[in-house]
C-alpha cells in the first residue's frame, strides 16, 4: 500500500519530503503525482528521487498530466512532453508513466467523442518505440472524460503491450459509472489502482457528488478490493482522498445532457443510479478549498491540516479495515 502525493498539494512540500512523509507512515509505495518540487523536471533531481526512494525501502510510480492536444497544431507538443515524461519517470525508477486524457468529458475540445479516442491512439503510438525500449507502460488515468468500456477500447486499440489503465475509483461517478463497472471493464489493463470514496445522492436536477475521506462514503471498499484481488491481483494500492471540494451537480435530467454520452449503456446506468439512491449528503466537518493556487494564510493552514488529517485518517482505514500494506505490519 501507498499514498497518492496529489493528496498532500497544500501542503507545497518537496518531493524529498513527501517521500520521507511515506516512510514515516510504515508505507510500501509512493506515487509521485503532480510534482511541486522546484526541481521537479531536472534531470539531476530524478536521480536523486530515485535514489532516496531506495534508501526508503519505497516502491515509486509517477508520471504527467494532460495528454490530449486541444488543437490539431499542438499535437507534436503533446508527442514531445509525451516523450519527456517517459524519460522522467525512467529515470526515477517508475514501472509506468501517467498520463491523463482530459480534466472531464465537458473539456473535452470540439468534435465526437470517437475523433479523440482516435487522437490519443495516434499520440500514444508516436511514442510506442521509446515506452517499450525504456520497459515501462504509459497508464491512462481513469478520469471524468471517457466511459469505462470507451477507455479500453483505447488502451486495446493503441496496444495492450505498452499502453495499460491507472484505475481510480473517485472518477467513475463523474461520467455516471458505478465504480465496480469501470474495475470490472478495465481490470485486465489496471497497472496501479487508487482509492478514493465519494458520498453520492439524488438531487432535482440529477445527482450530485462531493469527495470524502475513505470509507466516509457510499463506495464498498470491500467489495472492490475483493474483486480486484481476483481479477487483477498482484498491484499497488494507492490511498488518494482529494477532499475540500463543495458537492457538484450532475444534471444528468436536464434537457441537452445526453449530447455528450450517446452510447451510454442502460444497464451501467441503472446500476450508478442504484448506488445514488443509498446516499446522502455527507455530514462531516469539512473546509471547502475550492481555490487551487490561490490558498492565503489562515486559510491555508486549516487546508494542509485538513489534507494531511484526511489522508491519514484514510490511510488508517485502507490498513485496518481493508488490511491494505505490508510494512506497518513488522
Amino acid at each position: 500500500m501507498g499514498v497518492n502525493t496529489y493528496c498532500l498539494r497544500a501542503l507545497r512540500w518537496t518531493d524529498a519530503q513527501l517521500l520521507d512523509y511515506c516512510a514515516s507512515l510504515k508505507l510500501d509505495a509512493v506515487f509521485l503525482q503532480d510534482s511541486q518540487d522546484p526541481k521537479a523536471m531536472d534531470p539531476a533531481h530524478w536521480a536523486e528521487v530515485r535514489e532516496h526512494a531506495g534508501r526508503l525501502g519505497l516502491h515509486l510510480e509517477t508520471g504527467g498530466g494532460g495528454i490530449l492536444p486541444r488543437k490539431a497544431e499542438l499535437f507534436d507538443q503533446s508527442v514531445a512532453t509525451l516523450r519527456r515524461n517517459i524519460e522522467r519517470a525512467k529515470a526515477m525508477g517508475s514501472p509506468f508513466v501517467r498520463a491523463v486524457i482530459a480534466s472531464d468529458r465537458a473539456s473535452l475540445p470540439p468534435g465526437p467523442v470517437e475523433q479523440h479516442m482516435e487522437t490519443v491512439v495516434k499520440l500514444l503510438r508516436a511514442v510506442r518505440s521509446q515506452v517499450m525500449d525504456t520497459g515501462l507502460k504509459i497508464i491512462i488515468e481513469v478520469h471524468k472524460d471517457l466511459l469505462a468500456w470507451e477507455l479500453r477500447q483505447v488502451v486495446e486499440t493503441a496496444g495492450k503491450e505498452f499502453v495499460g489503465v491507472y484505475m481510480d475509483t473517485g472518477n467513475p461517478v463523474f461520467v455516471l459509472e458505478h465504480p465496480m463497472t469501470t474495475l470490472e471493464t478495465l481490470a485486465p489493463h489496471i497497472c496501479s489502482l487508487h482509492l478514493r470514496d465519494s458520498v453520492l445522492y439524488e438531487h432535482p436536477r440529477g445527482v450530485a457528488v462531493q469527495w470524502v475521506p475513505l470509507g466516509e462514503g457510499v463506495v464498498d471498499f470491500k467489495a472492490i478490493m475483493d474483486r480486484a484481488a481476483a481479477l487483477c491481483p498482484n498491484v499497488y494500492v494507492y490511498i488518494k482522498p482529494i477532499t475540500g471540494r463543495p458537492p457538484q451537480v450532475i444534471p444528468y435530467l436536464e434537457p441537452g445532457f445526453w449530447k455528450m454520452y450517446p452510447e451510454m449503456r442502460a444497464g451501467d446506468l441503472a446500476r450508478f443510479l442504484a448506488l445514488a439512491k443509498t446516499g446522502r449528503p455527507y455530514e462531516g466537518h469539512v473546509v471547502i478549498e475550492d481555490l487551487p493556487g490561490k490558498l492565503q494564510e489562515p486559510f491555508l493552514a486549516a487546508v494542509q491540516y485538513q489534507q494531511r488529517e484526511h489522508l491519514e485518517r484514510s490511510v488508517e482505514y485502507g490498513k485496518k479495515v481493508l488490511g491494505l500494506g505490508q510494512r506497518w505490519r513488522g
